[in-house]
């Protein structure tokens, strides 16, 4: 089953797709510097815990108000957890883990094999065909997402870190078209819902069973209001809201090519701080444009699957 199977592909669903990935990146990028404060005082599993359940505690109460009640009873909760707890509960762990033990900056650099990875996964599971647009749309993709990160390469720390990072795209990937092929006839609401939902009990149940066998418990008394204004922002905005949009991104356009806009995100960081007074860089735009470019090529006459 591919997820073309489920959506339609006229040039205005196209549009309102990529304009969802833009916006999820926009939220999603905001993501970075507010991990990295968290886990100056916290371990990577308590943070992918509270910002899992924070999450999954907003978009519960929004999705029986948007879908109703019965829907969210005959919703197939079974499939949904389990694509939740694995592609987005370990996904993100993983993700929070490599960059406590590296940087943002470093974790970000490895993101841009995201659309890599992606292509991969509808390669193997969708017989995606690789055309010249898709090919030529991956490398400006991945070349444009290392480019604006080129003025800190000397930054990047390699190691157990970057490999969790590695790993967690892949699974994350997964569990991005997972949520879209093995739940269809859901809203793109009770897709991000039911995962994120089983993305907070996987972690929850990792968490005890950590404790069970000598690990730290959730450390209540280093978490304060700061601590938990940041989670709102962490959980609310970077996740839930830039996971539900995503989603609609995935739906229409595949995890291949959504995934490409992923290496636009650092550009976004730079325009919010340019608002805030930062300067400009023209690397990152530079690097903008070539992902962008990679992203309008790939969606060309042969860019989305016909499998």
């Amino acid at each position: 089953m591919t997820t073309a199977a489920f959506v339609p592909s006229p040039r205005n669903d196209r549009v309102s797709a990529n304009l969802a990935c833009i916006v999820s990146m926009l939220v999603w990028a905001a993501g970075f510097p507010i991990a990295d404060e968290l886990l100056k005082t916290l371990p990577a599993l308590t943070v992918t815990l509270l910002r899992m359940s924070l999450a999954a505690l907003f978009l519960l109460p929004v999705w029986v108000v948007v879908d109703g009640p019965r829907r969210v009873r005959g919703a197939a909760w079974g499939r949904g957890l389990w694509v939740g707890a694995v592609g987005f509960g370990l996904g993100s762990f993983l993700l929070i883990f490599a960059q406590s033990r590296t940087d943002g900056v470093t974790v970000a650099v490895i993101c841009a094999a995201m659309p890599v990875a992606g292509i991969a996964l509808e390669c193997l599971f969708d017989r995606r065909r690789l055309t010249w647009r898709i090919v030529a749309g991956l490398i400006l993709s991945v070349m444009g997402g290392v480019a604006v990160y080129a003025a800190r390469m000397g930054h990047i720390d390699f190691g157990l870190g970057a490999l969790a990072a590695l790993v967690s795209i892949f699974v994350y990937c997964w569990g991005s078209r997972a949520s879209v092929t093995a739940l269809p006839g859901h809203s793109a609401m009770a897709r991000s819902a039911l995962t994120i939902i089983g993305a907070a009990l996987g972690i929850a149940a990792a968490q005890l069973a950590w404790q069970a066998f000598g690990g730290e418990p959730v450390a209540w008394e280093r978490i304060g209001m700061r601590e938990w204004n940041l989670f709102a922002i962490y959980a609310i905005g970077s996740l839930a809201l830039s996971q539900l949009l995503f989603l609609i991104g995935v739906a229409g356009l595949g995890i291949g090519i959504a995934s490409m806009h992923m290496n636009i995100a650092p550009f976004y960081v730079m325009l919010f701080a340019l608002a805030l007074g930062g300067g400009w860089s023209w690397g990152q735009g530079v690097g903008a444009a070539i992902v962008a470019a990679g992203v309008i090529i790939s969606q060309g006459r042969n860019g989305r699957r016909t499998a």
